[in-house]
Order: structure tokens, then sequence, then C-alpha cells
């Protein structure tokens, strides 16, 4: 009787756990940052930048999940959105539906995006420009607020394409903040810390499937979990790494929910 009792025990558990998994990935949490530095103009202290990333429209995430992310991205009053690539799971007849709803995410400073590794690079970059949105990909901007400003860039996907981060760094001094996007985190070991402030990346989906968030058996990364997710500081420089908000294989997550980084900034004297 006392196995008996054991075994259905274990089965509700069981039950519960497989439950929770299919539950998870609607579970978007909101995770909120903020990134202290010296170098941060007055103009831009308390603006507020949205980075998202991974989305995988596609049959696990379809096009009203996207509508009701990007209200969500607009209801958090975002200063500057950023995204991280993946907007697709490598079908090309998504993208345009994936990009006619980004095209209505709104911030004053505007929407800049990268490619990830799942993106069929052709039509996604034919279709960015069309959508609100500004392609950053192996290039540099300075966002300029009240005569201050900021150095933002990005660098081609890290399996399927090149970085080119001088586009970003080659003209900033110490005395810039400077942020690039990296669809990959694994490109962190070789951006030049001494110019590039903070490392926007997704790519990992936080393991998607973990041992209660401390592990991951299987992480899109060369560095297993070091660069799974969360922040990482090494040297000058802090890393962001997003869950990303879609699935790839199985529209299943534990203990690895999705999320929407805000980061503040804040100017320290």
């Amino acid at each position: 009787m006392k196995l008996k009792n054991t075994l259905g025990l274990l089965g509700i558990i069981g039950f519960l756990i497989v439950a929770y998994m299919f539950i998870e990935p609607y579970w978007i949490e909101t995770k909120e940052v903020t990134i202290e530095s010296s170098q941060i103009p007055s103009q831009f202290d308390g603006k507020k930048i949205v980075f998202i990333s991974d989305i995988h429209h596609g049959p696990f995430f379809d096009k009203n999940r996207v509508n009701d992310l990007v209200n969500q991205v607009n209801n958090l009053n975002p200063d500057l959105i950023l995204l991280g690539g993946d907007y697709v799971s490598g079908n090309s007849t998504y993208i345009a539906p994936v990009f006619s709803s980004l095209a209505k995410l709104k911030a004053p400073l505007g929407v800049y995006a990268v490619l990830g590794n799942s993106d069929p690079q052709y039509w996604t970059l034919n279709t960015i420009p069309k959508s609100n949105m500004a392609y950053i990909g192996n290039k540099g901007t300075w966002i300029e607020l009240n005569g201050s400003q900021i150095r933002l860039g990005g660098v081609g996907d890290y399996k399927n394409g090149a970085q080119i981060q001088n586009a970003t760094i080659g003209p900033v001094t110490a005395q810039d903040f400077v942020i690039l996007l990296s669809h990959n985190p694994d490109y962190f070991p070789e951006v030049n810390k001494n110019k590039v402030d903070l490392v926007l990346s997704g790519h990992t989906h936080g393991g998607q499937v973990t041992f209660f968030g401390l592990w991951a058996p299987v992480v899109y990364s060369d560095y297993g979990n070091k660069y799974r997710t969360g922040i990482i500081n090494e040297d000058n420089s802090t890393m962001i790494v997003s869950n990303g908000i879609g699935t790839v294989y199985a529209p299943i997550r534990f203990f690895a929910r999705p999320q929407i980084y805000v980061i503040t900034l804040k100017r320290t004297t």
C-alpha cells in the first residue's frame, strides 16, 4: 500500500511538473536592471532601455502572442528599444508577419535590431527597414539627446556571419558610454572591454529547461552555463544575457522564464 501511495504521489508530481513546463513559456517576467556609469551623460540619466530577444515567431509563438508582446513593451514607456535577433525559427514565411507587429513598437530614441542565427538573412534584412526600426549589425550610430550622445552598435551573429566591432568602437573615446548588441553571448570574450560598457545578448534561452534555475544540461553556448543567463561582469564591461521570449524544439520551459529586460541608465559622479 505504501509503495502504491508513493507511486501515485510521484505520478501527481510528475504531471504537475510537465503541466508547468507548458505554462511557463506564457509567464513573461520583466527584469529591471540599473546600469551606473560616470560616462552616462546627464541628459541620459534615468532613460529606460527595453531589450527583448529570441521571439521565435512560428508554430509555438503565434501572431497574437507577438502582438501582446508589442503591447507589453510599449506599456513600459521605453525611451529606447533594442532587439537581439531570432525573430523567427528559420522559416521565412514568418518574417513579414512578425515584423508587421514589431513595426508598432514605439520609443522616442528609436528601435534598433540585430540578427540571430535563426533569422533567414536575406529576407530579414529586406524587411527590417520597412518596419520602423534600424538594423545595426556591424554598424554603429550615435544616439543623441539635447546635445549629448551615447554610442550604440551591433555585430553579426557569432556563428553565422562577421563581427565588425570596430564599426561601433572606432570613433569612441574613453569618455563615451557604449552599448553593443550581440545575439550570441559567446562573443563577449572578444569584446574590447576598454571601450564597450554594456553588451546585450540572448540566444541561450536561459537553458530553456533547467534544474530549478541553477544549471541547465543543454545550453547553446561554447561556454556551458557561464553565459547562460543574467548579468556577467568582466573587466570593465557588463553583459546582460536574456532568457529571450520564445522557445525552440518544444514549447516548454522549466525555471527559465521568458524575459523582457528594462535597463535604466544612471549617471554617477
